[in-house]
């Protein structure tokens, strides 16, 4: 057996809660405060958040036990496998590799969109064609193809390089946040009566919190990205599930201070009213002035370098861990000579996020919410695979070597499970509020019968590799204690 390929230990603790906060806490919270409010109002929004970190935190409650068991990069890919076997690795892993590029592509085109708002006459050159109603301009395209290629060349160099970054950026964004409530709070004119009414009154309560509640999965994608780094821990894999409650909770929170941030400038309806590329940046510089946005700015780029930094340490992870297992080619798997990095599959999560500017953000955005799909058929595999490795009692298929007697989180890892149904529910029945469109739902199909002609180009190869040495080869142990199914 050939021997098994391994990620240097090198991140701390609070280098993986950064990772899981800032990848939660992306372009979305700083752009979109005034969308929201126009569908669900302040106080419908918030809500929204807190109950869905609270679902979110029911399923990390399966992520932090499996991450303790099983400390390996591969994340949910993974635990597919301890569970189910090799073919729902691989569907897990298909669409958890496509979610990541998205979101690595999305958070670049995020910035040339920020730079076309605070300096539009220097973005708006060079026209070259348009996609869906969505102008694509050269300079738009250079802008994120130049970050990109930063922050992969960050990553090549090393995951404690990556992490200590990534902490940095994350504490800066964290107190852009509060510094700009407590400006908007101590001007004359802004303030709480400026939250009212609550809700919208074109609909119900319960309506507009379940808006909101029905993005979650997108809205908190990235705390899973701790799993993914789990090989990389340089502490007890023990502390992952605290990080990752601690992470869901800094960003409802965050969310949370940025919608009364935005809601107090003045009566909130007016806000949502008007036409303009940024809502919330013409909201506080009208409110604060140029010292007003460039803090907003200062938070903003930070969310968008903490997920552009996050999601490439995921990808590359996730691919590594892939290729390790031979479903993928062996090329993903080769670590630098000197940094010891993933770096194959940080240039190519790099390389294919740069072909996204081309075809226009509104296109990307299609692909991005039917990502959201592949995310919470991710979040069931693994609260799946929890509850099968929970045991009530000891019953009569009882294996101290497979099982943990733990009544409590085997219910928890069951509501994780129907909580990850209803998301899905929520993305895929028409009429729900947030139904995908049909540009979205198009690109889903096109992704599994890709998906599903990759499996089976690959199926016999995959299927002559012998159990052991996939469970060494995914879990560097030959025995795996789990009930893999083949």
């Amino acid at each position: 057996m050939e021997e098994r390929t391994t990620l240097k230990k090198s991140l701390k603790p609070h280098w993986v809660w950064a990772i899981a906060l800032g990848s939660s806490i992306g372009w979305g919270a700083f752009v979109q405060p005034t969308t929201w409010m126009s569908t669900a109002g302040p106080l419908g929004v918030i809500l929204g958040f807190v109950i869905g970190a609270l679902l979110m935190m029911l399923i990390a409650v399966s992520y932090g036990f499996l991450i303790k068991s099983f400390p390996v990069s591969g994340g949910e890919f993974a635990y597919s496998y301890i569970s189910l076997g090799r073919t729902h690795a691989f569907i897990s892993g298909w669409f958890l590799t496509l979610g990541y590029l998205c979101i690595v592509a999305l958070n670049a085109s995020a910035f040339a969109l920020m730079v076309k708002f605070v300096f539009p006459a220097v973005l708006e050159n060079m026209h070259m064609y348009t996609i869906a109603g969505w102008d694509v301009y050269f300079t738009e395209v250079i802008i994120a193809s130049v970050l990109l290629g930063v922050f992969g060349y960050f990553n090549v160099k090393g995951s404690s390089f990556s992490g200590r970054m990534q902490f940095v950026f994350c504490s800066v964004m964290v107190l852009g946040v509060l510094v700009i409530t407590f400006m908007v709070g101590a001007q004359p004119g802004a303030g709480l009566a400026n939250v009212e009414p609550l809700f919208p009154t074109d609909t119900t309560a319960f309506a507009a919190i379940i808006s909101i509640v029905a993005i979650a999965p997108w809205a908190y994608v990235g705390f899973d990205n701790v799993p993914q780094a789990a090989e990389e821990f340089r502490f007890s894999s023990r502390k992952a599930f605290t990080l990752i409650i601690l992470a869901i909770f800094f960003a409802a929170l965050l969310y949370s201070l940025m919608i009364i941030a935005t809601a107090m400038i003045e009566p909130w309806q007016q806000l949502v009213g008007q036409e303009e590329t940024w809502g919330t940046g013409a909201a506080i510089q009208g409110l604060l002035g140029n010292m007003g946005l460039v803090v907003l700015v200062t938070a903003l780029t930070m969310g968008i370098f903490t997920g552009l930094n996050g999601f490439t340490i995921s990808s590359s992870r996730l691919l590594f861990a892939m290729s390790r297992a031979k479903i993928i080619p062996a090329v993903f798997s080769k670590l630098h000579p000197t940094y010891k990095t993933p770096y194959v599959g940080i240039i190519f999560t790099v390389v294919i996020a740069m072909l996204a500017p081309w075809f226009g953000r509104q296109a990307l955005t299609w692909v991005v919410d039917m990502s959201s799909v592949g995310v919470t058929i991710a979040y069931f595999y693994t609260c799946y695979t929890a509850f099968t490795l929970f045991r009530r009692s000891k019953g009569k298929t009882f294996n101290p070597k497979k099982h943990v007697i733990a009544p409590g989180k085997k219910t928890l890892a069951a509501f994780g499970m129907l909580a990850s149904v209803v998301f899905l529910g929520l993305l895929l029945i028409p009429g729900s509020p947030a139904a995908l469109g049909i540009e979205s739902f198009i690109a889903l199909v096109i992704w599994i019968v890709l998906g599903v002609i990759f499996y089976f180009a690959n199926r016999k190869e995959l299927k002559e590799i012998p159990k052991e040495e996939l469970n060494y080869l995914i879990l560097g142990n030959e025995k795996i204690e789990a009930n893999n199914r083949g």
